[in-house]
This record gives C-alpha cells, sequence and structure tokens, in this order.
C-alpha cells in the first residue's frame, strides 16, 4: 500500500523461522509493544485454524479458551467489544 511506502514499513514476506521472528521484533519495537507476542509457525496453522485473514482480533483466556473472536478487520475491529471481554475476564 502506497502509506506502508511512505512510512518505510513494506517487508518481505518471511521465508523461515528466524526471518518471521526477526520481523516481530523489529515490529514489537516499533510499536513499543510490551504484551507479550506469539507467532504462528511456518505452516500457517493457527492462521488456518482461526481465520485470521485479513485480520482479526482473538482474546484467549488463562485457560487457553477463545474468549472474544472480533469480526474480520480492519473494519470489523470494535475496541468496544475487545474492551468489554477484558473486563468479563476472571480476575
Amino acid at each position: 500500500m502506497p502509506i506502508n511506502e511512505k512510512e518505510g514499513v513494506i517487508r518481505k514476506e518471511p521465508k523461515t523461522a528466524t526471518e518471521r521472528t526477526d520481523l516481530a521484533k523489529d515490529c514489537r519495537e516499533a510499536l513499543k509493544s510490551t504484551m507479550p507476542m506469539l507467532l504462528d509457525g511456518m505452516d500457517n496453522a493457527v492462521n488456518r485454524a482461526y481465520a485470521a485473514w485479513p485480520d482479526r482480533l482473538y482474546l484467549v483466556g488463562k485457560d487457553g479458551r477463545i474468549a472474544y473472536k472480533g469480526r474480520p478487520g480492519p473494519g470489523g475491529f470494535s475496541v468496544r467489544e475487545l474492551a468489554q471481554a477484558l473486563d468479563q475476564l476472571p480476575k
């Protein structure tokens, strides 16, 4: 996308797990994110299992179950719904 070119965020598709990990680290640093990050394997099994394309927000509870599954994004993203789901998680 043109905005990605302008912002300098165009990256090649990773071909190895190391390249994928490096790309994720770069992204985390650029976003100054401190939340845990999990990466899909090179087989993209999680992407296929959760229908994560094009983008989707998921909230996974401590029990490993899906506590919230958002609609496809970015148009389907609802920060309010995600926040409500977070509030409903057991403390």
